[in-house]
């Protein structure tokens, strides 16, 4: 038999080698996790913009349908069915005695860095205080305190048919898009969009009717549904034929029912100029800004520029829409 023979030349490792070996080791796990961290937090970066600017984008695409409604009527022409071949309902505007706005059915209102909406029919709502504040009968619109840059509130009204209605078959809805503070809302600057539709409803002995979110009477309306949370401003700027900006500058007001002189710019409006503006959930940036050098939210009118210094990201979505269903009272 053969004899084992002790094999020579084993190769192996000293410690110092094996040490040397776990520092470049740990040394480039290091540099891939940082690449990654980087590579990551841009990922994080681009993605949080693009969900603020896609919601932005869906919610302007409701506003910009709702707002293209704005003072269609419907015809349904000589028929042997007894039915008004056009709109029968009646019109209200705030000029007429004992009304008011929040009756008006004239196709577009843009009321200024307002907060809140009450609809007609709400006998209470609840503020942001938690308290109650009493309608009055539905006459009086419990807006918010605002002393911060926000938000425009816009009414929309428009028409509708329903032939299978026994009781009214020409329809009339105001639909209110407007900001509420956010519960959580900690820095006094974000809000919400909310929305609210109404509809007018006209009783035999009520000649003048009323405006119904509810009660039963209107199964497609609501009150106070949410649209979006984390709104920095909504803004909305109206324009005629001529692009002639319809602010009052005087009174720092657009068109107002309740003022003769200028009522009847409201069927002249051939353009609505939206802006919306979110914020990001949770922190975007790496650092603060400064007082020196904050970071600005540019406004479309005079005065609705902001400034932040905090490391929030802030995105705004403008679009001009045509009014193509106003026209000359």
């Amino acid at each position: 038999m053969m004899k084992n023979k002790k094999l020579k030349n084993i190769a192996g490792v000293t410690l110092m080698e094996l040490l040397v070996g776990i520092a470049v080791s740990a040394l480039m796990m290091g540099a891939m996790f940082s690449t990654y961290s980087v590579v990551n937090n841009s990922y994080n970066q681009v993605t949080d913009r693009a969900k603020v600017s896609r919601s932005a984008r869906d919610i302007v695409g409701m506003m910009v349908k709702d707002i293209r409604l704005a003072g269609f009527k419907y015809y349904y022409g000589d028929n042997d069915e007894g039915i008004a071949p056009s709109d029968d309902l009646t019109h209200i505007s705030g000029l007429e005695e004992g009304r008011s706005l929040i009756d008006s059915h004239d196709p577009l209102i843009v009321e200024r860095n307002i907060l809140g909406y009450l609809p007609a029919d709400t006998t209470e709502v609840v503020l942001a205080d938690g308290e109650g504040a009493s309608a009055e009968g539905a006459t009086l619109d419990p807006n918010i305190a605002n002393t911060e840059i926000c938000c425009d509130r816009i009414h929309i009204v428009y028409g509708d048919f329903d032939k299978n209605d026994p009781k009214q078959k020409y329809k009339k809805y105001r639909i209110t898009y407007y900001g509420m503070p956010m519960e959580d809302n900690s820095d006094d600057k974000l809000y919400a969009v909310y929305k609210t539709k109404e509809s007018w409803i006209e009783h035999p002995d009520s000649p003048k009717g009323d405006w119904v979110s509810g009660g039963g009477q209107c199964s497609e309306c609501y009150e106070g549904q949410l649209v979006r949370s984390h709104l920095v401003d909504m803004e909305f700027l109206l324009f005629d034929q001529n692009g002639k900006h319809l602010f009052n500058t005087t009174e720092r007001s657009y068109p107002n029912p309740l003022n003769p002189t200028t009522s009847v710019d409201l069927y002249r409006i051939r353009q609505v100029d939206l802006r919306l503006t979110f914020r990001s959930k949770k922190e975007f940036y790496r650092s603060k800004g400064t007082k020196e050098k904050p970071r600005l939210v540019k406004g479309l009118g005079d005065g609705r520029t902001q400034e932040f210094i905090d490391k929030y990201m802030r995105d705004s979505v403008v679009v001009s829409i045509y009014t193509r269903n106003i026209g000359i009272n």
